[in-house]
Order: structure tokens, then sequence, then C-alpha cells
């Protein structure tokens, strides 16, 4: 009777612990948990893999820096050296063959669905990591735990979530080791590379996905990411916001992060007589904000040209051309897609304005370009441009120049 009765209270006792886990958590507590602790993976992959140690641009303490890689050994089992490598592989080689996650050349739908395990077979390469891994951690606790033994992090948050939680812990242990391959490795990889807006016209298809970076952290911003690399903050116009940037300003008035540089901020000072190799410089290193202005004041003249076009009776045709002209016209030749460039071209042909606001464009864009061309040389074009710039009868050109000649670095 007394091994029954023991048996039966063990039975009970397991079926407690099935059922509620050993803290007896409520439902909400539970999802609760789940999205805090989520959250948290999000922010060390922001703020410690990429801008830490990807791309240096926020030097953290030695306590966020040791919580974070513990925290990410428990919940995702990265290896730093390993994501560092690919994501640097990444921005060497974007949108070519060689892009270890680039939808843009293996397919959408495979960097959605199948993110973590393009990343784990580019992880593989011992090359790549030689070549983009350099000077990440290379203590005793990455080399004889966090990298030799990434497994049980992951299991010990397993057997975390099971004690707390029952048998519920699994799928919240489900959902943490998921969130990372899906929100970075699909979202950010995939979408980011795909849909969405671009503030400025980079090489790369890079794309903001939505203008409020809060539940990837500020990485939804992933277009101004890619124009400059480098900035601890990815956020860039007023109406942005970046999660993570606020976390990391949080971090440096405690004394815990240092933050090493953002993007450049274009600076207007007084407007010279003639433009110098000062001038190109600062025309150079602010190239990305001053086409995107540039982009501005096109596409308001392709929305004055429908304007003009319906007050002139054009037909629907014309009108259909110049309103897919306005979508495109600020953009590279070369990102351009084929089946609208006869739209685009029969909207320039209709418009000398926008055609010389175009041709305006690509002349600007050839002084960085030119990569073969001497500095004094392109000071002499720089020149030239602006004479015509601004002894044109647009208005907008003639504005623009004034504000090319107030640039400064």
């Amino acid at each position: 009777m007394h091994m029954t009765g023991l048996l039966a209270t063990l039975q009970d006792a397991l079926f407690d612990w099935l059922v509620n886990g050993l803290g007896n958590f409520s439902g909400w507590q539970i999802v609760a948990y789940t999205l805090v602790t989520t959250h948290i993976t999000i922010a060390a992959v922001t703020i410690f893999l990429h801008r830490s140690q990807a791309h240096r641009s926020v030097e953290l303490h030695a306590l966020p820096s040791h919580f974070f890689r513990c925290w990410l050994w428990l919940s995702t089992g990265i290896v730093t050296r390993e994501w560092v490598a690919v994501h640097r592989k990444h921005h060497a080689a974007c949108e070519t063959p060689e892009d270890p996650h680039s939808p843009q050349t293996r397919g959408i739908a495979a960097v959605l669905l199948r993110g973590s395990e393009i990343y784990a077979a580019a992880a593989m390469d011992r090359h790549m990591l030689d070549q983009y891994g350099a000077g990440t951690p290379d203590d005793w606790l990455e080399r004889k735990l966090y990298t030799s033994h990434s497994y049980l992090g992951v299991g010990l948050m397993l057997v975390i979530d099971l004690l707390a939680f029952g048998a519920i812990g699994a799928t919240v242990w489900t959902v943490q080791m998921l969130w990372i391959p899906f929100s970075a490795a699909g979202i950010v990889n995939g979408i980011g590379h795909w849909w969405g807006y671009r503030n400025f016209e980079v090489a790369d298809a890079s794309r903001n996905i939505v203008p409020w970076g809060i539940v990837i952290g500020g990485e939804e911003l992933h277009n101004n990411h890619h124009t400059y690399p480098t900035s601890a903050k990815l956020s860039v116009r007023r109406h942005e916001f970046d999660l993570g940037w606020v976390y990391i300003r949080g971090l440096e008035m405690l004394g815990l992060a240092t933050v090493r540089k953002t993007a450049p901020r274009l600076k207007l000072g007084a407007v010279t007589p003639f433009a110098d190799d000062k001038t190109l410089e600062a025309i150079i290193t602010h190239r990305y904000e001053l086409m995107a202005n540039y982009a501005r004041s096109l596409r308001r003249a392709s929305h004055a040209e429908v304007r003009r076009l319906k007050s002139d009776g054009s037909t629907a045709g014309e009108l259909a051309d110049m309103r897919i002209a306005s979508r495109w016209l600020h953009r590279d030749d070369d990102k351009i897609p084929n089946n609208v460039k006869a739209q685009v071209a029969g909207a320039l042909a209709s418009s000398p304005y926008l055609a010389k606001l175009v041709a305006m464009r690509e002349e600007l864009r050839m002084l960085w370009t030119r990569t073969n061309v001497s500095a004094e040389l392109l000071v002499t074009d720089l020149q030239a441009w602006l004479v015509k710039a601004e002894q044109s009868d647009i208005g907008a050109l003639q504005q623009f120049g004034l504000r090319l000649r107030a640039a400064r670095v």
C-alpha cells in the first residue's frame, strides 16, 4: 500500500509538472516570456553580432558583450565567428552568385524557407571563415564552450523551458529556436532584398521593409544599412525609427558602449563661387543623400508632368507611360525592369523637361563611378555640370546646383 501510494503521488506530481511546470505560470505569462526572450535574442543579434562584431560600428563593454554571447549560445547556438564571416561575405559579394544568401540569385522562396540551411552551408567554408571572420572573440569561453559545444546551450535552454513550463515548454523552445532563422535569415535577408522602399540608390537590391524598426530591432531598415554599413544607427529619415539604436544609446549613457560611427550628414555652408576639390570630396562623401534629394525633385517633376498631360488632353497611353516613368526615373538605368523601359523612354520623349533632368542625373553620377579619372578632371567636369545646371531654365536644377556649391564634408 505504501509503495502504491508513493507511485500515485509521483504520477500526480509528474502530471502536474507536465501540465503546469514547476512555475505554475499562466498562459499569458508564458506568452510574455516567449516574446521577451525572443526580443532579447533579436537585440543580441543586431547589437552584438551585427553592429558590434560584423561592422565594428559600436564597441561594447565586457559586461553586455559577455551577456549577449552567453544568451546567443543559449537561444540560438550561433557561433560568432561563423555569423560574422557569412555576413561580411554577403556585403562583399552582394547579389552575386558568391553572396551566401541573396534572393536575387537564389530566389526569394529559397531564402525565405531555407535561409538557415543556406547559412549553415555557407558557414562550412573554412576559407571564408579565415578571410572574413577575423577580429571576433577568441578567448577560452569561445574556444572551449560557445564554439566547440554550441549545441549544449540550446539543449540547456530546452531543459529550462521544460522545467519551468512543463510540456508546453517544448513549444516555447521551438519558437525561440525558429525566431532568428525566420526573422533574420528569412525576413531580413529575403524580403530585405526583394520588397519595400529605397531611400538610397545603392548598387545592390536592398530595401527598407518598413520605416519602423521595432520587431527585428531596426534591421527592417535594410537599404539604409547597405548604404551606410558601418553606421551604428540604421534610421536616417525623421519618420524612421531604429529600436536597436535606442538600446545602444541607453548602453552608451550607462558607460557600457561606445559608438564609433554613424551615417555622415550633409552640412551646407556658404555657397562657393567655384567648385573645387573640397566640393568634389563633399559630393562624393554625401552622394547617396544628394542623389536621394535629386530623386525627390525628379518625382515632383514627374507628377507635375502628369498634371500637364491631363490638362493638355493627352491620351490614356501617354498618361499611363508617365505614371510608370514617375516610379523609375530616379533609378539607375540597370535597375529599371526591361518590361517598363519602353514606357520610360516614351515618357522622356514626350517631356524635354524630364529628359534634361534624367540626363543631368546621369552626368552627375559619373563623378563617382569613373574610378580611372583623375581628381583634377573630375573637378573640371563638376564645374561644367554646375554651369549647365545654373544656365538651364529648370528651377530644380538651379537650386540643386547651389546646394552642391554649399556642400561640405
